[in-house]
């Protein structure tokens, strides 16, 4: 069965979808197969990196009007390995039915599908306060806290901390995103800051600041080994 890891927002806009991509397409670049299931339902941020038209989305399969199998979107074919998008693009009508107990006992379902299909099960995860995010926090082998590296991220990751505790698990590890280098967030591996708006991960890229930092971090919370090359000497190269 696929390592499965669930990052976590702390909060909205901290750049957890984004890490979540980044960490697909690096794992692909070095040849691994993997999906990203979207559990974030409200802000549906995951299919801002799908081109075309989405039907059907993973709603559909929750709320059992289509199979996951055809759910799965193709991400970024360039890429050694394969990426399988899973994102959320739903009216509210359905968006609603989604979010139910039993939609979310599906999703659970649906991660257990994904294990046995890929090498890597990635989750993207808001703040836990419904029930896909629970769902997703359950299914996942694993957890990490996504928080900016700022003072807002500080304020924010105890509450969070204290969440995974009420459902009985820890978090396996925090990531900083827009590091800046001058932050006191206590983080386990940091991102720096990226071009924002883009609609493809920044990652498959090796000559940039950011690719060699989420390498580094996507090794560590994958426990895996990257045969990756960037221009510049560093941990990976």
């Amino acid at each position: 069965m696929a390592d499965t890891l669930a990052f976590v927002g702390v909060a909205g806009g901290v750049g957890t979808t984004r890490t979540v991509v980044e960490t697909a397409a690096t794992l692909a670049r070095d040849g691994h197969s993997v999906a990203v299931l979207d559990a974030a339902l409200g802000t549906q941020g995951l299919s801002t990196y799908v081109e075309g038209r989405l039907d059907p989305d993973l709603t559909a399969v929750l709320v059992e009007e289509t199979g996951f199998s055809e759910a799965a979107i193709p991400g970024w074919p360039e890429l050694d390995g394969e990426v399988a998008l899973y994102p959320a693009h739903a009216p509210f009508e359905r968006l609603a039915r989604a979010k139910t107990v039993d939609a979310a006992q599906r999703l659970e379902t649906c991660i257990d599908h994904a294990a046995g299909q890929y090498d890597h099960v990635l989750l993207d995860v808001p703040p836990v306060a419904d029930n896909q995010a629970v769902a997703a926090v359950r299914g996942a082998d694993r957890r990490a806290l996504v928080a900016p590296a700022t003072r807002r991220g500080n304020d924010h990751l105890p509450r969070m901390r204290g969440r995974l505790v009420d459902l009985g698990f820890d978090a396996d590890a925090v990531v900083g995103t827009f590091a800046d280098g001058e932050t006191a967030l206590s983080a386990d591996y940091e991102l720096p800051a990226a071009e924002r708006g883009v609609t493809e991960p920044t990652a498959i890229d090796p000559d940039t600041e950011f690719a060699p930092a989420v390498a580094s971090m996507t090794e560590a919370l994958c426990r895996c080994s990257l045969d990756l090359d960037f221009p510049e000497e560093g941990l990976l190269s």
